[in-house]
């Protein structure tokens, strides 16, 4: 992908040097970058730098002499929008409408049919305040796509969300935005293994580490579809997903799965999550119950863990979601079973989940990180065969997109 018109807004964030960064990555690829600077920008990266990236006059003044169309012609010429850093002042005032500024007019003038999206880059209170929520909720409603936020140390010091996402992920994301597939789906994958405390820092736990849900994610949303992903806490990131969400327990993932598929009429949903098939009933310590989460079971005890069964959260997918008519993958792993019984679990699983497609996949054949053997069964018995979690993905989005339109459910 290349040669498009990108219009790179910059507001006044510590993370300016991360926007130089994409800026950069972006002209590698071949697209034609215009730098717009808010002055609070220009105290943490200068013009110099960014005429330098981008070839280009940065533009800074809504009231320039000869620049009052500016705010037009720029969002006229531009195939899509990025405000990266996107500060919480920035956000906020953008969903109360204000066009005091370059940036702001830019918004309010924007053809509303293009890209326009937005990195945030915060401290992880300013992020979560209610103000920035709203403000986030607001202009997601008017088509604003916002990058997902990373969690961890932040400039100040602090710990949490808000971090600005890394170039990479807000290339990607710039880019997926700019992809035209033939039908663009709304599709939900989830991804990563379910925990189950059996005290405040023990867990049963499994050994997905989400790369495959991932991988599905990353390349779905780069061939231009709506993606988001519902990731167990810790496990792969996606770049360029229009939602990131997260889960620890069994019971986080079934109440996440029922709000997002009724919320939204998700054309299909991508179900490789490794969901544990037991959580913690009770554990007891000398006869005496204890509290799943609480505190820490002394090590030289003999605690006794009593488990219960979890209900196969596939079965119900369907059910839930707002789209009747939802296409449903799902995913067996399998472990050094030959191929009888490889077919036998496959026929099972279609047999109670109803799902479209089943991805069938055994441990033992897996031989490097890169590697990833597998095979699609369709419900009617027709089988591909893929080598590698890219070409899963690649696979997965070909017979999704070429499957009918489903119709979505009245709201």
């Amino acid at each position: 992908m290349s040669g498009y018109n990108i219009a790179f807004v910059l507001t006044g964030s510590v993370a300016g040097f991360k926007a130089c960064d994409a800026i950069s990555r972006l002209v590698q690829q071949g697209h034609r970058v215009k730098a717009v600077a808010t002055e609070s920008a220009l105290r943490f990266v200068g013009t110099a730098t960014l005429e330098g990236l981008t070839g280009s006059r940065v533009l800074t003044d809504l009231f320039e002499p000869g620049a009052a169309l500016e705010h037009i012609q720029l969002s006229r010429w531009a195939d899509a929008v990025v405000v990266c850093p996107a500060t919480a002042n920035t956000i906020n005032r953008f969903a109360a409408g204000l066009a005091d500024n370059l940036a702001g007019a830019i918004y309010l003038a924007h053809d509303r049919s293009k890209p326009f999206l937005m990195a945030p880059a915060m401290n992880p209170e300013m992020w979560s305040h209610p103000a920035t929520r709203e403000a986030v909720a607001r202009l997601g409603g008017w088509g604003v796509r916002f990058i997902p936020v990373g969690e961890g140390r932040t400039a100040c010091g602090e710990v949490g969300e808000g971090r600005m996402a890394e170039p990479p992920e807000i290339v990607a994301a710039i880019e997926a935005s700019l992809a035209r597939p033939a039908r663009r789906l709304r599709v939900l994958v989830t991804s990563g293994g379910t925990a189950e405390p059996i005290d405040g820092v023990r867990v049963i736990t499994n050994l997905s580490t989400g790369g495959t849900g991932a991988a599905i994610a990353d390349t779905l949303a780069r061939m231009g579809h709506n993606v988001s992903l519902l990731r167990a806490r810790g496990s792969e990131r996606a770049q360029a997903v229009r939602h990131d969400e997260t889960f620890v327990t069994f019971a986080d993932l079934d109440f996440a799965l029922s709000r997002l598929l009724s919320s939204e009429p998700y054309d299909a949903i991508v179900h490789c999550a490794a969901v544990g098939d037991f959580s913690v009933a009770g554990v007891e310590v000398g006869g005496s119950a204890v509290p799943p989460r609480s505190g820490k079971i002394d090590s030289d005890s003999a605690p006794v863990v009593r488990l219960r069964p979890n209900p196969k959260l596939v079965d119900g997918l369907r059910a839930r979601s707002r789209n009747e008519s939802i296409r449903v993958v799902a995913f067996k792993l399998t472990h050094g079973e030959d191929r009888a019984g490889a077919a036998r679990a496959v026929e099972a699983l279609f047999a109670h989940s109803g799902a479209d497609l089943v991805v069938q996949n055994d441990l033992a054949e897996r031989r490097g990180p890169e590697e990833f053997p597998s095979v699609i069964h369709t419900a009617d018995g027709g089988e591909v065969r893929c080598a590698t979690r890219s070409g899963l993905a690649s696979e997965l989005e070909r017979i999704l997109s070429s499957m009918p339109a489903a119709e979505a459910a009245p709201a």
